[in-house]
Order: structure tokens, then C-alpha cells, then sequence
């Protein structure tokens, strides 16, 4: 018995010590796991915090989340491509010699890309079954060329050029298809405005958020925020496979006839079924994307002219780097603005919402241009940025409103491939004019009215018709 009792003593006091040790390690682990979720919540939380946003109201069921999210990857790869090549091009050399680089990069660049852009939207037109692929195509283009970029910014060899194209016209391309998919994509109850209201506000937000991750990266040296690049749009190219498969129906859709008149509609040829086109519609799709036209040809203007402006003559008490900084967070400030107003006003008269933000822009250009100073230039800038995105929203509750729906999703296509080479024909501009602020924003003033003065009767006109009586979306 004596025996038992000291075998069950030491078999107490063993299980005892078990359970403390059990019980130790089972806190010691349970504290591990506290410490690596509290570790692992900023990211896990911001992520389902931005995926309940994107899918918010209808837009995961309906594949729209996908695209906010894909657009949003799409926005962070270019800004670090940019934030790579101006370090290259821009600011790596003095004024002179970076207006020469330049100019050769708007030559070799942009003036193929303008021949390039027209044939962009009708060529994918004929590919209405593979946008996904075109989508995923687009950014794996742009990652491969992200990698030989990484080795001509130190280099500086020609090949810098060719690349540059390459990733520019792979980007132009994104936005065209980009265009075209929203419409298949609306959730039940939901205007287009407010889809791409969503989409263009996604990217702005990621482009916010890898701008300062690019800088530090361009810290580090020329090719790195490259290599970030190229990670982003490899994630950018599985990404697009994910998008739903009704992506790529072309189930009641043909191609739009941007040129196409009334005796077209009326006789078109032997066995063909006529085909409406944007004239076909009323004035006010043409007259709004006219008044678009001329706001992103501003846009590009004053890209290239303020870049070249501020660094030779930077605002008050403020470095060249600083100054940029100021004009570009005003426009980003504005763009952001005028995509959440244009998304609360839906689809409100859109004929007068483009008319009185054009006359807005005109006004804070003459004004700029009269009274020139640091304080107007970020104003203008900002003004600038909330038009275009509230202007650009307008449009495209005209289109949904105005614009058949079997030629809905190529029109969308098309009128963006026109917006492309107006930015680029404004950048053009830009980059000649000598570095006069007075001089400078007068002609961006003029570029202004002449799209506000040919196009504001047309629009007042439409508005007062109220355009092609068709159901709309709330």
C-alpha cells in the first residue's frame, strides 16, 4: 500500500508538472498566435477592408469589384514607371538638355503613338472574345518591358525609347479595353457614371499610395522601382483572368461608325445591316467629347509646360522638386474631387454639368494667365484635375444614355482612343512654348475656349431636347 501511495504521489506530481508545462507552452503558443495576428492585422485588415469596398452594393457579384481592383494594379504600375523614367529623362540632367530629352521622347514616343492610337480601338474591336487576354497581355507587355527599362535607365542607351512606346501604347490599350468592359459589368441598380466613378477612384487611391513606395524605391536607385513594376504587373496579368467570363461576350454588340452620317444609316451596302454611329445619335455625344477632347489636350499641356516651367522657375520659397509636388497633389486632389461629386450627381443634366466646368477652366486660365502666381497655378491645376474627371463622367452618361446599346461598348472604346491623342497633341504643345507663365497660360486658356465656344450651343441645345428619350438607371 505504501508502494501504491508513493507510485500515486509521483504520479500526481509528474501529471502536475505535465500540466504546467502543457499549460505553459499552450499560453506561451496562444501568445505567439496573439502576437502574430496583432502583427498580421494591418495588412489582413486593410485588405478586407478594401475588398469590402470594392465589393460593395452588387459590384463582387457582378465581377465590377474585380475591375476596381485590377484598375487599382494597373494605376500603381504606371506610377512607378513614371516615377523611373522622369527621374531618367526629367531630372537627372539641366533644363536645356531635359527639354531636348524630351523632345525626343514626345518624338519617338508619342508621335508613332498617335498614329498607333486610332487603330487601337477598332483592332480590339475585332477581338471582342479575348479582352481578358488583351487586359492580362497589356500588363505582362508592361512587365517585360519594366525589366528592360531597368537596365536602360543606367545605361541610358537608345533602347530607352522603343521601350518607353512599348509600355505606352501597351497602357493606352489597357484603358480601351478598360472602357469597354465597365458597361458589361454594372451591377443591377447601377448608373455607368458611378461604375466609373468607383473604377477611376481606385486607381487614383492606388496611385496615391505607390507614389511615396516609388520614390523611396528611386531612392535606393534608377532600376528599382522598375523591378516594383514589374512585380505589379505580373500580379496585374493573373488579375485579369479573374475578371468573369461575360467579359468576353460580344452577345449584342457591334461596332460603332464614329464618322458615320444619316445617309450612311440610310444606304448602307448591299446585304449589311446598318450600323449607327455617334453622329447618328444626337449632338450632344459629339459636342461633349469635343468639350472632352479640349480638357484633355489642357491636361497634357499642362504636364509637360509646368514640369519644364517650375523647374526653371519654381514657386515662391520652394524648391523645383517641392513645387511639382504642390501642382501635382492639387491635380490629383481635383481629379479625386470631381469623380466622388460626379458620382453623387449620377447622371444630372450632363449636358450643363460639361458646359459649366469647361467655362470653370476657362476662367481660372485667363485668370492664371493674367495674375500669374504660385497661389493660381496649384488653383488652376485643381480646377483642371475636377473638371476632367467630372467633364469625362458627363460623357459617359451621355453615351449610356444617347448611344444605342449594340454599339454602346465600342463607342466607349473609341471615344477614349480620341481623348489618347488629344492628351498627346496637348503634351506636344506644351513641350515647344518657351517657358513664359503669362505667355504659357494664355495659350492653355485658348485651347480651353476653343473647345468651350465650339461646343457650349450644341450641348445647351441637346439639354433643352433632353437628348434620346431612353430608360435610365438610377
Amino acid at each position: 500500500m505504501a508502494a501504491a501511495r508513493s507510485s500515486q504521489g509521483a504520479a500526481g506530481i509528474d501529471g502536475a508538472e505535465g500540466n504546467i508545462r502543457s499549460g505553459g507552452s499552450g499560453r506561451m503558443s496562444g501568445s505567439v498566435r496573439a502576437v502574430g495576428r496583432a502583427l498580421h492585422f494591418p495588412f489582413t485588415g486593410t485588405a478586407r477592408g478594401i475588398r469590402k469596398a470594392t465589393h460593395a452594393h452588387g459590384a463582387g457579384e457582378s465581377g465590377l469589384g474585380k475591375l476596381i481592383e485590377l484598375h487599382a494594379v494597373n494605376g500603381a504600375g504606371d506610377v512607378m514607371i513614371t516615377i523611373a523614367l522622369a527621374s531618367t529623362v526629367f531630372f537627372s540632367v539641366p533644363t536645356d538638355e531635359a527639354r531636348g530629352r524630351v523632345a525626343l521622347y514626345l518624338a519617338i514616343t508619342m508621335a508613332p503613338f498617335t498614329l498607333l492610337a486610332p487603330v487601337i480601338g477598332p483592332l480590339l474591336d475585332r477581338l471582342p472574345h479575348g479582352r481578358r487576354a488583351a487586359m492580362a497581355g497589356a500588363m505582362l507587355a508592361r512587365a517585360m518591358l519594366a525589366l528592360l527599362l531597368s537596365g536602360a535607365v543606367v545605361s541610358g542607351s537608345l533602347e530607352l525609347y522603343p521601350a518607353a512606346l512599348g509600355v505606352l501604347v501597351a497602357s493606352k490599350a489597357y484603358g480601351v479595353v478598360r472602357s469597354a468592359v465597365v458597361p458589361r459589368l454594372l451591377p443591377p441598380g447601377f448608373s455607368l457614371v458611378k461604375a466609373n466613378s468607383r473604377v477611376t477612384l481606385g486607381g487614383l487611391l492606388a496611385t496615391g499610395v505607390a507614389a511615396p513606395v516609388g520614390a523611396g524605391l528611386q531612392a535606393l536607385g534608377p532600376r528599382y522601382p522598375l523591378y516594383g513594376a514589374f512585380a505589379i504587373f505580373v500580379a496585374g496579368t493573373f488579375l485579369s483572368f479573374t475578371l468573369p467570363p461575360k467579359v468576353d461576350s460580344a452577345k449584342g454588340e457591334d461596332r460603332a461608325l464614329l464618322a458615320a452620317d444619316e445617309e450612311h444609316v440610310r444606304r448602307p451596302r448591299r446585304g449589311k445591316t446598318p450600323r449607327p454611329g455617334l453622329r447618328t445619335v444626337g449632338t450632344g455625344v459629339t459636342h461633349a467629347l469635343a468639350a472632352n477632347a479640349a480638357l484633355r489636350c489642357l491636361s497634357g499641356f499642362l504636364i509637360f509646360f509646368l514640369a519644364f516651367l517650375l523647374r526653371e522657375h519654381p514657386l515662391t520659397g520652394e524648391s523645383a522638386a517641392v513645387s511639382l509636388g504642390i501642382v501635382g497633389v492639387s491635380a490629383g486632389a481635383g481629379n479625386a474631387l470631381g469623380t466622388a461629386v460626379g458620382a453623387w450627381l449620377k447622371s444630372r443634366a450632363p449636358e450643363i454639368i460639361i458646359v459649366t466646368v469647361v467655362a470653370c477652366v476657362l476662367g481660372a486660365a485667363i485668370t492664371a494667365a493674367l495674375f500669374f502666381g504660385a497661389v493660381l497655378v496649384a488653383c488652376l491645376t485643381a480646377v483642371a484635375g475636377f473638371s476632367q474627371a467630372l467633364a469625362k463622367l458627363s460623357l459617359d452618361a451621355l453615351i449610356q444614355r444617347d448611344v444605342p446599346e449594340l454599339v454602346r461598348t465600342s463607342a466607349f472604346a473609341r471615344s477614349e482612343t480620341l481623348l489618347q491623342v488629344a492628351w498627346v497633341f496637348g503634351g506636344a504643345i506644351g513641350i515647344v512654348l518657351p517657358l513664359n507663365g503669362t505667355l504659357g497660360l494664355a495659350v492653355a486658356a485658348a485651347i480651353v475656349a476653343v473647345g468651350w465656344l465650339s461646343t457650349v450651343r450644341g450641348l445647351i441645345g441637346a439639354a433643352r431636347h433632353g437628348g434620346t428619350a431612353r430608360p435610365r438607371v438610377a
